[in-house]
Order: structure tokens, then sequence, then C-alpha cells
């Protein structure tokens, strides 16, 4: 029987530990003093655990090496994921875009089921034991240091530690500085799924404000990078939301970018030309600023109206006809300017990681270190909001335990 040493307790490692239990004795080192600290803050809380999409369409959610995780995602699938929980007393929802979510809304649930799993598999813990360094003879690790005083040896370990961001549940890039150490090239660490910072002083005005059913679209260079429909939120730097998170995969360093969106995408601009005219005509004889209270929230009126430079005070049935179309572009084509992105610390997950040419997508194993295997974010494998990213860390979790 070989001791497997797996470290950090989220998700990867956690599945890591269960699925390298079966022949193995393990031992799961976490430097929190609990279990799966990031995925307790998951979704706001509620943890979105996976997506019930077929496993097929998951690839078009990961804009970071999507092919690299082919093995991993169809040995482990989102409906072993789902069968997983409920195998552990864990009931489970599908919410709209196919997001599956405990049915309390509570993450601690999914938490319970995985640690229900590791307490079967009469699994170590050793919670508060932080890896302060990796021993390594020759070609091979032998042991890790805890607390800079403790050596754990091993006959086989895998790195879990996450990715960079939320530094306050332990992902500090500690996993891939202990990679590069052992001989692995590391991807720049950069923010993914990150609000957006924007220049224009508007978004202080509309700071709170929710806009759903809208259209973002961001542009480099006047080039079109990324679009979606969905929803998205106004704060006192720019914006965020799942839309603006999705987006920010796109957005990188020193370069120009629009962020332009359309308030009103289920109608083109014919429809909404014609939809302003029936409230014109509906509000025939009030001021400009009191006329389109039916059309757009109030918050954004002011501004709506300010950059339509339509006189507030002007009387509906004077707006000329000129006027009322460039209103309908603008309300069509709202535009905004990139500032940047928020730091690598607020954002949701990191993109960059050890290289995934150094990594056998079949087994999760180092092609460098022979008994070491990664899994879950330290890897430079990202992808949007939906549950791609926690099945991402499952599976890779599982292929990296069961191939030991």
């Amino acid at each position: 029987m070989s001791k497997i040493v797996v470290i950090g307790a989220g998700p990867a490692g956690m599945m890591a530990a269960i699925t390298a239990s079966e022949n193995n004795e393990v031992i799961l080192i976490e430097g929190n003093d609990r279990l799966g600290k990031k995925l307790f803050i998951t979704g706001k809380g509620r943890c979105n655990v996976t997506n019930s999409k077929d496993i097929s369409e998951f690839f078009n959610y990961i804009p970071g090496n999507p092919y690299f995780l082919y093995s991993s995602l169809y040995t482990f699938t989102n409906e072993d994921t789902i069968n997983f929980f409920e195998d552990e007393g864990i009931k489970l929802k599908v919410e709209r875009g196919g997001r599956v979510f405990p049915n309390s809304d509570k993450s601690s649930d999914i938490i319970k089921g995985l640690s229900k799993a590791i307490t079967k598999c009469n699994i170590k813990i050793m919670l508060n034991s932080k890896v302060t360094r990796i021993i390594k003879n020759c070609n091979k690790i032998t042991g890790v240091e805890i607390n800079n005083s403790n050596i754990i040896e091993g006959d086989h370990f895998i790195i879990c530690t996450g990715g960079a961001s939320y530094p306050l549940t332990g992902s500090r890039g500690e996993g891939q500085r202990f990679a590069k150490e052992l001989g692995h090239k590391i991807k720049e660490l950069k923010p993914s799924l990150v609000p957006i910072e924007i220049k224009d002083e508007i978004v202080k005005d509309l700071m709170g404000l929710s806009l759903r059913n809208i259209e973002l679209a961001i542009y480099e260079n006047n080039k079109k990078v990324f679009k979606d429909f969905g929803e998205m939120l106004f704060t006192h730097f720019g914006i965020s939301g799942p839309l603006v998170l999705s987006g920010s995969r796109f957005i990188k360093n020193n370069k120009n970018y629009e962020v332009i969106i359309d308030l009103k995408p289920a109608l083109d601009i014919k429809a909404l030309d014609l939809r302003i005219q029936k409230d014109f005509k509906k509000y025939i004889n009030k001021d400009f600023k009191n006329s389109l209270d039916d059309l757009l929230p109030k918050k954004i009126l002011p501004i709506i109206i300010k950059l339509s430079k339509i006189n507030e005070n002007k009387k509906v049935n004077e707006i000329t006809k000129e006027e009322r179309r460039n209103l309908v572009h603008l309300i069509k084509n709202f535009k905004l300017t990139v500032k940047g992105l928020r730091p690598l610390e607020e954002a949701i997950v990191t993109a960059g990681g050890v290289d995934t040419k150094e990594i056998d997508p079949s087994t999760m194993r180092s092609k460098i270190i022979d008994n070491l295997s990664f899994a879950g974010e330290v890897i430079d494998v990202d992808a949007f909001t939906g549950g791609y990213n926690v099945q991402i860390a499952l599976s890779t979790g599982y292929v990296a335990g069961s191939s030991i």
C-alpha cells in the first residue's frame, strides 16, 4: 500500500483524496482550519457545483485550454458529480442556464457531501498545516515540510492548492511556486472572472443598478472579442455581474477596450424606434425627461437623457426624427471605456498556472517529476461562470487520485 499526500483541500484535493484512497493510505493536508474554505463562498455561498448541459457543450465555456480537459471531463462527468452528491444524501436542483445547486442553497452541504466521503474512506486530515517546502531527491519528491517544522513523507504527491485569487481563503499561488521550484513552467497568473473598472464618471451615478436581459459586447481596438446576453451590475468602480465576469477573460493589459451595452436586445432598431414612437405618443404633452419611464430603469434615465443631447425640458411632440433615431442608437449602443481589470485577489478564478504541456491529460501526472500529480485551478485551465470551474476541479481531482 502506497502513501499518498494530497496538498490542498478544495474540491480538487478532496476528490483526489477520495479516489486515491481505494488502494492507498492518504493524507490530506490543508493550511486552513477547515475543508473547502473557498468552496464555501462559491456562488455567493450557494455553490454552483456543476452544470446540467451535455458534457460535450462544456468546452464552449472553457477559454483556458479546453482540449487538455477532454479526458478528465469525460472520465468524471457532470452526471457523475450529480450522482456522487446525491449518493451522499445531498439533493441538487437545476436553475437557469443549467446551473446546478444544492436544494438547500447552502455551499456547506456540498462540503458536507465531500467530507462524508472522506470520512468513509478513512483519509487522514491535517488542518492548519501549511506546506512550506517540498523536498526532492533526484527526480522524485520524498516529502513535504509542514509549518516550517514537521516533514511528511510519501510515495506520491498531488498538488491541489488552487489559484491566486481570494488569498484570504488560502489561495496565494503557492502551488504554482512549488511547481516552478520543481522544474515546471508556469503560465503567468492573471485574473479571470473579475469585475471591470470603467473610466467614465457616469458609473458612479449608476452604482447599484442591476440590468437584466441585456446584451454586452467587448471591443478591442474596434474588434469584437466577446458578446453575450444576460445580467450585469454597476459598481462604484465600474461594472460586475455574470456577463461582465465572463467578458473579463478577454481583456488583456495595455490595450484599448470598450464595452457596448444593448439595453434592448429583444428589439431591433426598427422595432425599438416604433416602441419609442408609441411611448412618445402616450406622453405627447410631457417633457422629454418624463417620456421614457416605461422603457428603461429609472436610475439610468438621467444618463440616457444627457447623452442623447436632447433638451430634457423639450416637449415630446417637438422631438425631431433625427433626435429620435440618435436616441435609438444610444439605447442599442450604450458605450463605456475600460480602464482595466480589478486585481487578481478579487478574481473568482485564476487564469494561468502549471503549463498543461507538462502534465499528462489522461492521468494528471507530471511529465517532469516521477511521483507528482496536479489537479484543479493550480493548472493553467479556467472556465466561465456556470458551474464549469468546480466541475473541472472535481474531474481533474478524480483523475489525479484514480491514476496512481
